[in-house]
């Protein structure tokens, strides 16, 4: 067993990534070590708790009327809140199974846009959950920490966090927030734009789930090359009502797409024409950084560069970086004082 100092085992602190298509726990000392889809299969009858995460992924679409599949954040905020707190007190359990019995101290991560409403149910939902101190921290801030960025400096930086439920757009400076834009446009506006064009040109219905696998198999923001590529895709017809398989083109795909990544792209743009001049000659030194699930999606990058002329950056993790972000704040109390967001 690795030496670890004798106060281990009485640190529980965590930071949540709680997100509207996934959730990252983070433990102090050990890093990632949880990341689960946001959803909670509940028992009709009895209103038990059936599963949650992959398993309950796993129910989408396909679960009897006898159980319910939900996922109860949308938009980066809470929309039930009761299976918001199951579903965090079952992860909280989890992760601190066999850890430690102490209540932890929980950085959560929410968008900039959050009403004061939204803020005190997701305070309330940790508080409910065990936590003995909750810190809320804007997503665009953590991704910034997550991606390395020297927050702390009197400098400018930009942070594009595309997630599943919004977008968030920030200018930081000084360990603070200059301008921020919150776009309730992301991952999930994608996939039901893919949703909407299968159905309008094909007659076809098809679920979240074959949406997200259609956008990560050929999804692009613009054109790469590859348009003759296509994917097989299953759903109900809805003319004859029966099982169905159509191909379709990452060309398809991309003009499906293109509403939802030209919202991300004017959020862009709207936040840089509010950079004060001094953050605004810095952000053209160093260019915007991408992180989220979305920064993914192929030629963002690139279409982001043409239409704003600044150099585009990927974040080594984009996935986790919001929750690495979260997690590094737990070493530095007196930084995760002054950056935490209050009620």
């Amino acid at each position: 067993m690795p030496f670890r100092p004798l106060g281990w085992m009485f640190s529980s602190d965590l930071a949540v990534d709680l997100g509207t298509a996934n959730t990252l726990v983070y433990v102090r000392g050990e890093g990632i070590v949880l990341n689960e889809p946001s959803v909670v299969a509940i028992s009709q009858p009895d209103h038990s708790l059936l599963a949650v995460g992959h398993a309950a992924k796993a129910m989408l679409g396909r679960a009897p009327g006898s159980i319910q599949v939900l996922r109860p954040l949308r938009h980066g905020v809470i929309a039930d809140f009761d299976t918001t707190e199951r579903m965090l007190q079952y992860f909280i359990t989890t992760v601190r199974r066999r850890r430690s019995l102490v209540h932890p101290r929980i950085v959560l991560t929410v968008p900039s846009g959050i009403t004061q409403v939204e803020k005190r149910a997701v305070r309330d939902t940790a508080q409910q959950a065990g936590a003995r101190e909750v810190f809320l921290i804007e997503q665009a801030m953590a991704a910034a920490v997550g991606a390395g960025l020297p927050i702390q400096e009197p400098g400018g930086h930009m942070i594009v966090d595309i997630g599943g439920g919004t977008t968030e757009v920030a200018i930081l400076s000084l360990a603070g927030i200059v301008y921020s834009k919150s776009v309730r446009i992301a991952g999930d506006e994608m996939n039901e734009s893919i949703i909407q064009y299968v159905r309008k040109a094909y007659n076809l219905l098809i679920g979240e789930r074959q949406a997200e696998d259609v956008k990560i198999a050929l999804g692009s923001a613009r054109p790469d090359g590859g348009e003759s590529e296509t994917w097989a895709v299953k759903g109900r017809d809805l003319i004859d009502g029966f099982p169905k398989t159509v191909a379709v083109s990452r060309e398809e795909i991309r003009d499906a797409l293109r509403d939802p990544v030209m919202a991300v792209v004017g959020a862009v743009q709207a936040c840089l024409e509010q950079a004060p001049p001094e953050l605004a000659a810095d952000i053209a030194d160093k260019g915007i950084v991408l992180t989220g699930g979305g920064a993914l999606l192929t030629g963002l990058a690139t279409l982001l560069h043409e239409e704003t002329d600044l150099s585009i950056a990927i974040s080594a993790e984009p996935l986790a970086c919001v929750a690495h972000g979260a997690g590094k704040l737990l070493d530095h109390l007196d930084l995760l004082r002054r950056v935490a967001i209050g009620t």
